[in-house]
């Protein structure tokens, strides 16, 4: 085995098309890591960490590709790598003319000045200085970079302000403007529900069941994580939901975050109570209660706030009580007949995620039924995972977490490290339950149930020949329109044995359920 190294002096890709390269490279027959990113020092730490190397005296203008196996996967790797970066270069087709690429974003401007939005996705040192420069052309900016400093976030979204623009991010994953996904994102088709979202996932989980449920969406604004902090004061969101209410086709807005600071969201709500729109709002974790009164309304899970707002967009009765709803009598009784069939070692839930929103709701909505989950994310009170590569007791992990992601994709864009720790998982004579989620739309893998379903069919058998009964609960976070259509990955998971749940909140119940009926618990 080895580990190969090639660095391209002075060329940038964005990180999206470079996660997608590394992923590719991946695939290759005997490659055991790889990873193409420009040579930033966080970037050549986590190569090092990854043990690929130190980067070889690459300096943050470079791109940097390394990867680790055999001598001949290493050298097919590389020149995959050459092939695909070529590709992104681009070239006119033969018989036309080449149309020289925008070198900066005063270029593009210049060149169409109908143009009103830039995406940043550069490495974090540099995204506020481009992020700038857009809001001074006048142009929104969607920042996917993360990485970015709170006091240059802070100065990028007061100069926003004083523009009267919208900054989404840093660290923004997902939007969707007048029916265009940006970033990870689903397709859904345009609607009356606006959205703004400081969760990637969250967002992605609301707008998809809008679709599903025969409604739309206006806008998707996403803020990034950091907005709602304190040091930032909610800006971007405000901002947002100001936008929105003004917005002829938006009836009714939802608002999804992780618990802001109590300041700022105390600020936040007071500004959605005296907007003409009805807003559905959900901090995950908080009691919903606390977020009623006035024109807005309290969800207790991201199903519940798109339901929430298809009832009030459509002039439906609206639940009194959310996240109240019981289980489906049907799904109920498979998993207490499933936990029935389990042997005497099968004590614990096992939830491997890609999407750390959906991972973060598991935790809570288990904690909630008495299930207790170690994690590498931890919610509440739930323990840290000493070895967040090892399981103990019930474990709940955040497979796209920074520890998971070093030297190789997401595992949305690649599920490969997800399967493998599915295999683990699976093959634990004390696992009792899977619970998984799995995530379409823009950005993520083509097929990302290639790998899972052989997975799951190997992890079944194995665990009828021990004499046990393996569940496994997933939910698909999709819509039909999708470029992996979600119809046709739900039918090759039931296919594989797998219950498919209607929504994140409903799977993670259905898992907490079953090993709370575990006949010897």
């Amino acid at each position: 085995m080895s580990a190969r190294l090639r660095i391209v002096a002075n060329r940038y890709q964005d990180s999206v098309a470079l996660m997608a390269v590394s992923s590719k490279l991946l695939a290759v027959d005997g490659v055991t890591a790889a990873s193409v990113v420009m040579a930033t020092p966080e970037n050549l730490d986590n190569l090092a960490r990854a043990g690929l190397g130190d980067g070889g005296g690459a300096g943050p203008s470079d791109l940097v590709v390394a990867v680790a196996g055999t001598d001949d996967a290493c050298a097919a790797a590389l020149a995959l790598a050459d092939e695909l970066l070529a590709e992104r270069t681009g070239s006119a087709p033969p018989g036309t003319a080449a149309v020289e690429a925008p070198t900066s974003i005063h270029t593009a401007v210049a060149r169409d000045p109908a143009l009103n939005l830039a995406l940043v996705s550069v490495p974090g040192p540099f995204a506020a200085a481009e992020a700038t420069k857009a809001l001074r052309l006048g142009l929104h900016v969607m920042v996917f970079s993360d990485n970015v400093p709170v006091h240059e976030e802070l100065a990028l979204k007061q100069l926003a302000d004083e523009l009267d623009l919208l900054v989404m991010g840093p660290d923004c994953g997902t939007a969707i403007i007048a029916g265009l996904p940006l970033g990870f994102a689903n397709v859904v088709r345009r609607g009356p529900v606006g959205v703004v979202g400081a969760s990637g996932t969250g967002m992605q989980e609301i707008t998809a069941r809008i679709h599903q449920l025969g409604s739309g969406v206006s806008h998707a604004l996403g803020t990034g994580g950091h907005d709602l902090a304190e040091a930032i004061g909610g800006r971007s969101v405000r901002r947002g939901l100001r936008w929105l209410d003004e917005d002829p086709s938006t009836e009714v807005i939802v608002l999804v975050s992780k618990p802001p600071a109590p300041a700022v969201a105390a600020a936040v709500l007071a500004q959605a109570r005296a907007q003409r729109t009805p807003t559905v709002v959900i901090f995950l974790g908080a009691d919903p209660a606390a977020v009623t009164g006035g024109s807005v309304h309290g969800a207790a899970t991201l199903a519940d706030a798109a339901d929430l707002a298809v009832a009030l967009a459509s002039g439906g009765p609206v639940p009194a009580a959310p996240g109240a709803a019981p289980l489906p009598p049907g799904l109920t009784s498979r998993v207490e007949a499933a936990a029935a069939r389990t042997a005497p070692s099968q004590r614990h839930l096992r939830g491997v995620f890609c999407g750390g929103t959906f991972c973060f709701e598991a935790q809570l909505l288990c904690r909630a039924a008495g299930v207790e989950a170690s994690s590498n994310t931890p919610v509440a009170d739930n323990r840290p995972l000493d070895d967040p590569t090892v399981s103990t007791g019930h474990t709940i992990v955040d497979m796209g977490d920074d520890v998971f992601t070093r030297g190789r994709p997401h595992p949305m864009i690649d599920p490969a490290g997800r399967d493998e720790r599915v295999a683990r998982e699976a093959a634990d004579p004390s696992t009792a339950v899977l619970l998984l989620d799995v995530v379409l739309g823009y950005g993520s893998a083509d097929d990302p149930v290639a790998g899972l379903v052989p997975v799951l069919a190997g992890a079944e058998s194995a665990a009828e020949r021990d004499g046990r009964a393996l569940t496994v609960i997933a939910h698909v976070c999709g819509t039909d329109l999708d470029p992996q259509g979600r119809d046709g990955v739900v039918a090759r998971l039931e296919e594989a044995g797998v219950l498919v749940a209607a929504s994140n909140a409903e799977a993670a119940r259905l898992a907490a359920h079953l090993v709370t009926r575990l006949p010897h618990r």
